[in-house]
């Protein structure tokens, strides 16, 4: 089968497509024919060796991916051959033609999701979930603000947070965003990239200030975000690729408070409860994963360059 190796660490071009044997489930595994592979920013930091987790090389990148079983060992009760999955990481690195996962690590992918949108689901929605049930505890009625709302994350998050009845204000950087944005459910959608843009949503907001930040650029935004929030708000930093200079009486003034997370970092009683709300939601139509671009696997380099440049508008998903 046809993969993408990382045999150093480095920039895109380490990304290699190599011809390897294709593998063979071992006791509680499952084989996934991958028809889609999602790209997410933290593929790149771990490919140039600056995340927290560095794997051993060669590896495969990649967690996000749907497909369909292939085959599955004597003790998986879970799934059979033929059904339609998402996985949720994976044991050999979804951007192949074929990868090894554990029966944990699939889920059913609903006939209305197509592979594309499939290969967005985990890492996106998981994180959206995360950020508005179990670190900000938003709550109906309240106001969130969804930074950099056109990307996977923000898309998801966007959906999710307009389901739960919040009022929902995002922020993108092109026409093309803002549309999206628009689209998947945000009241207002606001232009980062405008001088002045944070007195519009102070305004937005009754002048009271909103209740949730969900950050996609701490290291541009944290410390504006912090006069944006109301009493008792909440910014979750979800995305951050450097420092940046705060000052705390911001948060003192408001009650407020500034949170950080990994979705790596999730107990299970919290991974089933986000499976459980996306499935729930993929099947009702109250999230539709957004594809901006799908590329073939051989252009994962391109793939790593473009999921990092400004104007993001929906998934890049790889196709085998």
């Amino acid at each position: 089968m046809k993969a993408i190796l990382v045999r150093e660490f480095g920039g895109p071009e380490v990304l290699k497509l190599e011809e390897v044997p294709t593998p063979k489930p071992a006791a509680g595994q499952v084989l996934v024919r991958i028809h889609a592979a999602g790209v997410n920013p933290y593929d790149t930091y771990m490919r140039a060796g600056t995340y927290a987790i560095k794997p051993p090389l060669p590896y495969t990148p990649g967690s996000d991916a749907a497909g369909v079983i292939e085959a599955i060992s004597a003790d998986v009760k879970k799934v059979k051959p033929g059904d339609r999955v998402y996985t949720a990481k994976t044991v050999t690195g979804a951007y192949a033609q074929y990868a090894l996962a554990l029966e944990e690590q699939v889920h059913p992918l609903p006939e209305r999701i197509s592979f594309g949108q499939g290969a967005g689901v985990w890492v996106p929605y998981g994180t959206a979930y995360h950020a508005l049930h179990h670190a900000a505890l938003a709550q109906a009625s309240e106001t969130v603000l969804v930074h950099g709302a056109s990307g996977g994350v923000g898309s998801g998050a966007v959906q999710m947070a307009r389901a739960m009845g919040l009022t929902v204000l995002g922020t993108a950087g092109t026409q093309k965003g803002a549309d999206l944005v628009k689209r998947e459910g945000a009241h207002q959608v606001f232009d980062h990239s405008k001088a002045g843009y944070q007195e519009e949503i102070m305004k937005a907001a009754g002048g009271r200030g909103v209740d949730v930040i969900l950050e996609m650029l701490a290291n541009v935004n944290l410390s504006a975000d912090l006069k944006l929030l109301a009493t008792n708000g909440r910014v979750i930093i979800i995305g951050n690729r450097g420092e940046i200079t705060i000052n705390p009486r911001d948060l003192m003034l408001r009650r407020a408070s500034a949170r950080g997370f990994t979705l790596w970092a999730i107990t299970p009683a919290e991974e089933a409860q986000i499976h459980a709300g996306i499935i729930a939601g993929l099947e009702d139509g109250t999230l539709r994963p957004v594809v901006g671009k799908e590329l073939p696997l051989a252009e994962a380099t391109r793939a790593h360059r473009e999921i990092l440049e400004p104007g993001a508008s929906g998934k890049i998903v790889l196709v085998p």
